[in-house]
């Protein structure tokens, strides 16, 4: 496959362009990161033979080469950053060196890659570079990772509960219920996330504080007239200012939607971390969490 990019005659790049055209061969050179990709394959041919005919092609082929803008670039007076891939064989780096040394103040940046497309290779490089150039920072930078116990509680049937007491006692209730897991989590050296409605999202650097912080949690509220359930998963979060993500975080709360009233389910990660450190867990067989691939096996900590 040739393109205006190779170094052939005119003549021999426009017939090759045009004979090949409506087969997506130009991802050799265009995507060749995904050329086995079936998929993209399929849609880019598709898409060619929507856009128009291969007799237009090589019109606007032709007059790319008869073209030529180069004097017009000292009058670019609008901030520019030209953004390449090392590995480019369409357009090579050369052009887009090009381009910077005769736009005034214009930014050049090589990226890594050989696709010429910006859609597929590494985007979240080229996006990064298009946020910086425009806002002065990049929010898509990677996050700070850190191994942590994430504990969920919720508060079980809250609206029905608030519907039979009314909105003075469950706003009774509620605060009592902030207070005690609060107080849990000062004790157990739990960290508070955030609240989540009628629950508490928090953080522990050791997995058993974080299950006798739920245990005493449960058993606590539960003397107040309240049932609560409680979930509690091990790995890996990213801490995002004062809020964190993570599958880690999304296990932990499909775990806690799980557990039953008065109960703390964990995963299997947390009572593997568990071993000889004198707490018993029940087994409660494969589950399905959702928007979790796979299964995942789940234990419910004994009073």
């Amino acid at each position: 496959m040739t393109t205006p990019g190779s170094f052939l005659p005119r003549a021999s790049v426009i017939a090759n362009v045009k004979g090949t055209w409506g087969t997506a061969a130009v991802l050799e050179v265009l995507a060749p990161s995904r050329i086995a990709d079936e998929r993209l394959r399929a849609w880019y041919a598709r898409s060619e033979r929507f856009v128009h005919g291969p007799d237009l092609l090589a019109d606007m082929v032709r007059a790319s080469f008869e073209d030529d803008v180069r004097p017009l670039l000292p009058a670019i007076s609008v901030p520019t950053v030209v953004l390449h891939r090392e590995g480019d064989r369409f357009i090579r780096p050369g052009a887009g060196r090009y381009l910077a040394e005769h736009i005034p103040r214009a930014k050049f940046v090589v990226l890594p890659g050989d696709d010429h497309l910006l859609f597929v290779g590494d985007t979240d490089a080229l996006v990064d570079e298009i946020e910086e150039f425009l806002t002065g920072a990049r929010t898509g930078a990677e996050a700070d990772v850190v191994l942590a116990a994430v504990l969920f509680t919720d508060i079980v049937a809250s609206t029905e509960h608030q519907a039979r007491v009314g909105p003075r006692e469950w706003s009774r209730l509620t605060d009592r219920h902030d207070a005690m897991v609060r107080n849990a989590l000062a004790r157990y050296r739990g960290h508070e996330v955030k609240t989540t409605g009628d629950g508490f999202l928090a953080t522990f650097d050791a997995t058993g504080r974080a299950l006798r912080c739920a245990a005493d949690i449960v058993a606590g509220v539960r003397d107040i007239g309240l049932d609560l359930r409680a979930g509690v998963h091990t790995g890996e979060v990213e801490v995002r200012g004062d809020d964190i993500a993570g599958l880690a975080v999304t296990i932990a709360k499909r775990v806690c939607d799980l557990a039953g009233p008065g109960q703390v389910l964990v995963s299997d990660t947390v009572r593997s971390n568990m071993v000889g450190a004198g707490l018993k867990f029940t087994d409660h067989g494969e589950q399905h969490l959702k928007g979790v691939p796979g299964t995942w096996r789940l234990f419910a900590l004994d009073d």
